[in-house]
């Protein structure tokens, strides 16, 4: 009696000890899924707040405005402090280059009607571009402006420069709603912008199992 005692204790410790390890990685597996889905929804609403200031005309150069901004992420890590921030927010002002555009800067042929020496007409190109937190952390799906000057405080982009310099255009990815189709924009009026907002941030760590993993989300107004 005592060794059958004996052996089925040790075969009960052998079970227990296969049982965790199927166990501690479904356990591991779970935590980490919901971890993910909370901060995909705080990417979410971080995006959506804000594209929604960012339409609405808040200037956020402005030291009070952008402290605003920081706490809308910080459940996300969001800080001004680029090195220990874990999130970010891209936000992008995009306009459609038409004749009006090309005129305004003295670059379209009006004997012609022909645009002269507008580089991005008929192409959205960016007027703005801000980014606030670890700016490291992903790269914008619309791109990035190129060979052109940025405002260091506002990050607004000269008419002369986002006309005529190639650096300006914006290459969207399927995530526009208003297609270009054969020169013809659809839905949106002649001199209306975009405000486009994107935000980011590191998704659960868990070496080897998660990696460098992100949640991204945007916001189009």
């Amino acid at each position: 009696m005592k060794r059958r005692r004996r052996t089925s204790a040790g075969g009960s410790t052998i079970e227990f000890v296969f049982v965790t390890l199927m166990l501690i990685p479904l356990f591991i597996g779970a935590s980490g899924i919901g971890v993910d889905l909370i901060r995909t929804m705080q990417t979410v609403q971080l995006a959506r707040d804000a594209g929604h200031m960012y339409a609405r005309g808040v200037d956020f150069s402005q030291p009070g405005n952008d402290t605003i901004l920081y706490q809308l992420g910080s459940s996300l890590g969001l800080s001004g402090n680029s090195s220990t921030s874990t999130a970010l927010v891209i936000l992008s002002n995009l306009i459609y280059v038409d004749e009006a555009q090309c005129s305004a800067v003295g670059a379209w042929n009006a004997l012609s009607n022909t645009p002269a020496g507008c580089t991005n007409y008929q192409k959205w190109v960016f007027t703005q571009r801000q980014e606030f937190g670890n700016a490291a952390l992903r790269n914008s799906n619309v791109g990035t402006p190129t060979g052109v000057s940025l405002d260091p405080t506002t990050g607004k982009i000269s008419q002369l420069q986002y006309v005529t310099q190639p650096g300006a255009v914006a290459t969207f990815t399927g995530i526009n709603p208003y297609s270009n189709v054969s020169g013809v924009v659809s839905g949106l009026p002649s001199g209306q912008t975009l405000y486009l907002a994107e935000a980011a941030g590191k998704a659960w760590q868990f070496e080897p199992f998660f990696g460098n993993a992100q949640t991204y989300s945007f916001g189009i107004f």
